[in-house]
């Protein structure tokens, strides 16, 4: 079993047979004898990039139903798992244990269901191995493993989850006026009509916060969006190719509550990786950015410091997002208050819910962004490209906006 890289993910199969043994009291439940079950599988289906992974595991008991579930496996590498959705996940130095939610422990004989996650990885990443569902090996072993995994069982009661909303969150903002028009007295305010040569300047500088490559940045005076000029950004394929315009004016007085506004136009579809094209410096988060960029085909805010992402990347929350027009330009408008912790974000002048963080969980979609409480102080605003894997893609941007209101497109 290997994990691939920077490529659509390879389905990993593991069928073996599944041994229904009567379990002590608050372990999970297998119902039938304590013998093996015909056609137990765990299929993990990997989605790799540098330095970073999400996977999809699909958990079939096979004849045997089970009224709850515990799935164990054990990574080769240095893999660490920083977050989950429809299971609650955790690892103990290589083993990783995830346990049924609430609403999705049930599964009959012959039935599935899916949960995910998304981590982080140094220097190598290594097959997963060792699968067990409810401590029965499930992986084709015929014996339990060498080490077997924790045997804790799990509470009696699960632990607090967020179960699937019964109402859709809301997809409106809660502006009682209309936005204005133009810059509404914003105090970054710039068409770069006043850049004379073809490296951004004065107003912005060229920055490579994190590693340099092959990514560039200049004044473009063949496509704009309004005007006769805008910044064009060559955003390289690879990791390492980081590449931003940094605004150099103070946005210190825009206070507690941001509104931004960019007009963005690019050329190639957003990929399977993990990429950015906007990020801002949070002081109270160890100066760490919040991104706003893509993954899985689909737009997402991340949160350096964790690696949050909102939504959550489980097919649902992605489904709640939406791709970055290609080829048009596109208004992108966001609204970040620090004070409650709140965000929300507007595509061609429509809320996006799957990028509204309200301040209450949401499963699948704000859930894993309030894994901790979030409060930030916004200092900057970079413009760019950066790739953890193999995206490449050509940006322009243009007439753009931050102030202490909406200011609209």
């Amino acid at each position: 079993m290997t994990i691939f890289r920077a490529r659509p993910a390879a389905t990993l199969v593991v069928v073996a047979a599944l041994a229904a043994a009567a379990t002590t009291a608050g372990a999970a439940l297998l119902t039938g004898p304590a013998v093996a079950a015909q056609g137990c599988q765990v299929d993990y289906t990997p989605n790799q990039w540098p330095g970073g992974f999400t996977a999809n595991i699909k958990v079939s008991p096979g004849d045997a139903a089970v009224s709850s579930w515990t799935v164990t496996w054990t990574y080769a590498g240095d893999e660490r798992v920083t977050s989950g959705w429809n299971a609650t996940v955790s690892q103990s130095g290589s083993t990783v244990t995830a346990r049924s939610m609430s609403y999705n422990g049930s599964i009959p004989a012959g039935g599935s269901t899916e949960f995910g996650l998304q981590g982080t990885y140094g220097s190598s990443a290594g097959a997963p191995t060792g699968f067990s569902l409810n401590g029965v090996p499930c992986n084709g072993a015929t014996t339990p493993p060498t080490t077997p995994p924790p045997t804790t069982p799990p509470p009696t009661t699960p632990p607090p989850t967020t179960p699937p909303p019964t109402t859709p969150p809301p997809t409106t903002p809660p502006p009682t006026t209309e936005p204005p028009v133009g810059c509404a007295g914003a105090v970054l305010c710039d068409g770069f009509e006043g850049q004379a040569g073809s490296t951004p300047s004065g107003d912005w500088a060229v920055v490579s916060p994190d590693c340099s490559g092959a990514g560039t940045a200049a004044i473009d005076t063949t496509t704009s969006h309004s005007g006769g000029r805008s910044v064009r950004i060559n955003g390289a394929a690879g990791y390492c190719n980081h590449v931003f315009i940094r605004s150099t004016k103070n946005l210190s007085s825009v206070g507690n509550v941001r509104y931004g506004r960019i007009w963005v136009r690019h050329t190639t579809a957003q990929p399977t990786e993990h990429t950015t094209m906007m990020a801002m410096a949070d002081a109270a988060d160890g100066n760490k950015d919040l991104r706003l960029g893509g993954q899985n085909g689909a737009l997402q805010w991340n949160r350096a410091s964790d690696d949050a992402t909102l939504p959550e990347q489980s097919p649902a929350g992605v489904a709640q997002s939406l791709p970055l027009p290609t080829n048009r330009w596109a208004c992108v408008e966001f609204m970040v208050d620090g004070a409650a912790g709140q965000l929300r974000t507007w595509v061609d002048g429509t809320a996006v819910t799957g990028l509204t963080a309200d301040g209450a969980p949401t499963h699948d979609i704000d859930g894993q962004w309030y894994n901790r409480t979030w409060r930030p102080q916004l200092t900057d605003l970079k413009l760019g490209w950066e790739s953890y894997g193999g995206g490449a893609d050509t940006l322009w941007y243009d007439d753009v906006a931050v102030g202490s209101s909406r200011i609209g497109c």
